[in-house]
């Protein structure tokens, strides 16, 4: 099935404190690794998206891959992906995963055939509390609740029907096709596709990598 991937590695790693994405992992900048890992799941096409100063490194990163230039949000970073490409599905992969297995992408593609959009998940291991001025004011039912990871699988024009909806910035991509009324599928997920977001991820993620 032709599909394109897109890469997106734009951010500005604000949690962090350092540029995650480039900062070495094993020999090689975190986003080497999440292209290998892209790459691997064979794509039709693989689209890079970086900010604008880095065009020229993620180019020599993935040769292969068409890099564009990235927004202010992420929803503006995905809209360049997609305009960047034209395979009739497309996965968007945050960069951050770069330890996802190659096979989620073909796990999301199965998934997504039902209703054109579909979103890998695990299951939550601890409790949740919602709260409100410091303090608890509901626990909600663990067992109907998920932790959402990508690559998340649209059908194009969903995507593109849900990017022209709203100019609203959000998490992920699930959350504007879910306003179109679209049905979003899930899938099982991998704890290996974990998001390295903290200095502790980033040691997690080079723990896993030397074994």
């Amino acid at each position: 099935m032709d599909f394109a991937i897109v890469l997106v590695a734009a951010g500005a790693s604000t949690r962090m404190g350092f540029s995650k994405l480039w900062a070495d992992l094993d020999g090689q900048p975190l986003l080497a690794h999440a292209i290998a890992i892209a790459e691997a799941a064979h794509p039709s096409e693989l689209i890079v998206v970086v900010s604008r100063d880095r065009l020229a490194e993620a180019t020599a990163l993935a040769p292969r891959a068409c890099v564009v230039p990235g927004g202010a949000r992420r929803r503006d970073s995905v809209a360049a992906g997609l305009a960047a490409s034209n395979a009739p599905w497309l996965a968007i992969h945050d960069a951050a995963r770069a330890l996802a297995p190659p096979e989620l992408f073909a796990r999301g593609l199965h998934a997504a055939q039902a209703t054109g959009a579909a979103v890998p998940t695990i299951p939550l291991k601890d409790t949740i509390k919602r709260v409100a001025d410091a303090r608890v004011v509901a626990t909600p039912p663990r067992a109907e609740h998920v932790v959402v990871q990508t690559p998340q699988v649209f059908r194009r024009d969903l995507l593109e029907r849900a990017l022209a909806l709203s100019d609203a910035d959000v998490t992920d991509e699930a959350a504007l096709v879910e306003q179109l009324g679209v049905s979003v599928a899930v899938f099982a997920g991998d704890e290996r596709a974990f998001k390295v977001t903290t200095p502790l991820d980033f040691a997690l993620a080079r723990t896993l990598l030397s074994r």
